[in-house]
């Protein structure tokens, strides 16, 4: 749990920097996070949906715009982590929450780094010949595509289920003075 320890040691660094908390224990008006890894969800999944259009079809302009939304999606997803990261250290979750969103956590950061090898495996494809894709790179598409998934559901979880950040679940925390 080294790992862990380290990331809890630098949310809490970064708190000493932030404004007071709003309703939503948070410094700004709600939370970020959500917003940013949206566009990571939809660029990835689109991706591997017009790869797999493309290859069907023999329609190449697809590979590009498919290589266009790995790209940023790559530089997103980075966004994404450093507001998740602030966004989790401010929750202070409670104790059922914490195995969720270690794994959410987790899965992440990893997902920033298989992201960014499978977008530099593509580039390395498109320069060779930019109108095929190999099945290989469908395949691990379609990898990618579940671990997205699953990070998806653990990420409605810890909203829809676990209410972090919402208005009633911090109000009752700070009561219960939890928080």
């Amino acid at each position: 749990m080294q790992i862990m320890d380290f990331i809890k040691y630098l949310q809490i660094s970064m708190l000493e920097y932030l404004p007071p908390l709003n309703d939503h224990n948070l410094p700004y008006p709600d939370t970020i996070h959500p917003i940013v890894v949206h566009f990571v969800i939809a660029m990835v999944l689109f991706a591997v949906l017009c790869d797999a259009i493309a290859y069907f079809t023999s329609n190449s302009k697809l590979y590009e715009v498919s290589w266009w939304n790995l790209f940023f999606a790559t530089i997103s997803i980075f966004i994404a982590i450093i507001f998740g990261q602030i966004e989790a250290g401010l929750a202070e979750p409670y104790g059922s929450v914490e195995p969720t969103l270690n794994l959410h956590t987790i899965i992440g950061w990893s997902l920033s780094g298989i992201i960014a090898a499978i977008t530099g495996w593509r580039y390395i494809l498109r320069i060779r010949d930019p109108k095929t894709l190999p099945i290989s790179f469908l395949v691990v598409g379609v990898l990618l595509t579940g671990i997205v998934l699953f990070q998806v559901y653990l990420g409605d979880l810890l909203v829809w289920v676990y209410g972090l950040h919402t208005v009633p679940v911090v109000e009752a925390l700070r009561e219960a003075g939890l928080k």
